[in-house]
C-alpha cells in the first residue's frame, strides 16, 4: 500500500448553508466525518478552513496562483547537492542568469561548513540561519538553502524568498527525498548520477513551465471553444496568443499578462488565474526551451528562403490562370497598391478560413504571400507565412482525423489490409508534420497498432 498525504484542496460539503441546521456551529465535525467516509486518515493534526462564499473561494485561488508566478519569476536556478559530498547531482537553469555551478557549489561548501563549526556571525557574507533555511548574497543574486536528509536544495534568486517557496521547498525535499530514494542510494553507494529524469517532478513542483514558451493548440474538446467564446477575459487571452504567434513562433505568459492587462484594465491576478485554466485544459500549451529554439530557427529559415526566391509554399495555384494573373499585374503595381491588393487577399483568406474552405483560404493566402515577397514586405511575410503553416497544420490534421476514423471502422469490419492501408496514411502524416501535438507517442501508437494488425493477415 501506498500512502500519500494531501494538502491545499478544497472541499465541497455539497450542502446550501441556507438549508442546512448544522451551519456554521458544526461544520467543522461534520466535513470530518464525511471526509473519513471517503477513507481519509484524520488522525495527525488537520486544520480545516471554512470558506464563506463561491468568491472567497475564487480569491484564494487567484492569489495563490498568482504568488506560484512570482516565486517561478524570482526563479534563476535549482541546484541539488548531495549532503556528503557537496557535490551538484541536478543543475537546472531556468533563465539565462549565467551563474558558474562549480564556483557557487565550492562557495555554499565553503560557508556551510563555516556556519556550522563557528559560532562567529560572518557580516561579510550577509549569511543567517532562519529557521532551518540559510540565506546569503552570491555576486548579484539571493541563495535560499535548506538541507534533507541526503540532499541539499539550492534556490538561486533575484530577489528574497517569499514565504510560500520556503515552504514548497520544504515540501519539496520530503517529497524528492521519498519518491527518489532508490536513486540517491544508489549514487550515495556506487558515486554514479541517476537523476536526469528527475527534472519533470522539479518542473511540476516548483511550476516552472509557467514560465515556459507558449503555444496554442490546434484541437479542442467539445464545448472547450463554446466556453472559451462565453469568457470574456478568456477569449481576449486567446485573440492576443494569436496576436504574438502571428509574428512569433511562441508567446511568453508574461508578455501576454502585460498585453491583455493594458487593453481590459483587470488586476493581473485575475487574467492570470484565466490564463491557468487554459494551461489546466491544454489550451495553451508549454513548450521547452529547445522545442521553441527550433521553432524559431524553422520559422526564420522557411521565411528567409521564401524571400529570397519569392517562390509559392504549395503548388497548390502554381499553375492557376489567377496567379499568372497576379504576375503580370504586380509588374505594374507600386508598395502601396501592393499592400492594398496583399490586405485583400487576407480578408478573402480569412474568411473562407472560418468557413472552413481550406483549399480556398490556402489559395488567397498564397496571393498575399506572393506580393509580400515579390515587394520585400518583411513583416508581412513572417505575418503571412505563419498563417499559412497554421492552416497547412489544421488540414493535416483533419487529413489525420480522417484517414484514422476510416481505419478504425476498416478495422472494427475486421477489413485488416484497408485498415492498415489507412493507419499506414496516418503515420505518413505524423512523421511529415513534425509539429502536430504528441506526434511521437501517437507515431508509436499507431506503428504498434499496424504491427498488430499485420499478425491477422
Amino acid at each position: 500500500m501506498v500512502y500519500f498525504q494531501l494538502n491545499r484542496l478544497g472541499f465541497d460539503c455539497g450542502l446550501d448553508k441556507k438549508n442546512c441546521d448544522k451551519y456554521p456551529d458544526f461544520c467543522m465535525e461534520c466535513v470530518k466525518n464525511q471526509l473519513e467516509k471517503l477513507g481519509l486518515d484524520l488522525s495527525q493534526n488537520i486544520k480545516i478552513t471554512l470558506i464563506d462564499s463561491e468568491e472567497k473561494r475564487l480569491r484564494m485561488s487567484q492569489e495563490l496562483i498568482w504568488q506560484k508566478f512570482l516565486d517561478v519569476l524570482n526563479l534563476k536556478h535549482i541546484v541539488l547537492l548531495a549532503i556528503g559530498s557537496g557535490l551538484s547531482i541536478v543543475s537546472y537553469p531556468i533563465s539565462g542568469a549565467g551563474v558558474n555551478i562549480e564556483l557557487l557549489t565550492g562557495f555554499i561548501q565553503a560557508n556551510i561548513s563555516f556556519s556550522e563549526t563557528s559560532n562567529v556571525s560572518n557580516g561579510s557574507l550577509n549569511h543567517q540561519n532562519n529557521y532551518q533555511f540559510y540565506e546569503f548574497q552570491y555576486e548579484n543574486f539571493n541563495i535560499l538553502l535548506k538541507n534533507g536528509q541526503f540532499i541539499r536544495t539550492c534556490l538561486v534568486l533575484d530577489h528574497k524568498a517569499s514565504e510560500s517557496l520556503k515552504t514548497l521547498v520544504t515540501e519539496f525535499i520530503s517529497d524528492y527525498e521519498n519518491r527518489y530514494r532508490d536513486n540517491i542510494e544508489n549514487y550515495i553507494k556506487t558515486g554514479k548520477l541517476g537523476f536526469g529524469r528527475t527534472i519533470d517532478f522539479i518542473i511540476d513542483t516548483f511550476n516552472i513551465k509557467l514560465v515556459f514558451p507558449m503555444v496554442l493548440t490546434h484541437t479542442f474538446l467539445p464545448g472547450t471553444l463554446e466556453k472559451i467564446k462565453k469568457n470574456p477575459i478568456q477569449k481576449a487571452i486567446i485573440d492576443f496568443a494569436n496576436e504574438f504567434l502571428a509574428s512569433k513562433s511562441v508567446f511568453f505568459i508574461n508578455n501576454l499578462l502585460n498585453k491583455v492587462q493594458k487593453i481590459v484594465n483587470i488586476d493581473s491576478n485575475v487574467i492570470l488565474y484565466e490564463i491557468y485554466q487554459l494551461l489546466e485544459q491544454n489550451v495553451i500549451i508549454p513548450t521547452t526551451i529547445e522545442t521553441a529554439e527550433d521553432r524559431v530557427k524553422n520559422f526564420q529559415e522557411i521565411r528567409a528562403t521564401r524571400i529570397a526566391n519569392n517562390e509559392l509554399i504549395s503548388t497548390i495555384i502554381a499553375n492557376e490562370d489567377a496567379i499568372n494573373e497576379l504576375k503580370e499585374r504586380a509588374k505594374e503595381l507600386n508598395v502601396e497598391e501592393a499592400q492594398k491588393l496583399m490586405n485583400q487577399f487576407i480578408r478573402k483568406a480569412e474568411t473562407a478560413e472560418r468557413s472552413s474552405v481550406y483549399k480556398e483560404a490556402q489559395r488567397e493566402y498564397e496571393k498575399a504571400l506572393y506580393l509580400a515577397t515579390g515587394f520585400d514586405l518583411e513583416q508581412d511575410i513572417g505575418r503571412i507565412s505563419f498563417m499559412v503553416l497554421e492552416l497547412d497544420k489544421r488540414i493535416k490534421e483533419l487529413e489525420l482525423e480522417y484517414v484514422l476514423g476510416a481505419g478504425e471502422k476498416a478495422e472494427k469490419k475486421k477489413d485488416y489490409i484497408n485498415a492498415i492501408n489507412y493507419y499506414k496514411q496516418g503515420l505518413k502524416i505524423l512523421e511529415d508534420v513534425e509539429n502536430l501535438n504528441g506526434n511521437e507517442s501517437r507515431i508509436r501508437k499507431l506503428e504498434k497498432k499496424i504491427s498488430n494488425l499485420q499478425k491477422h493477415l
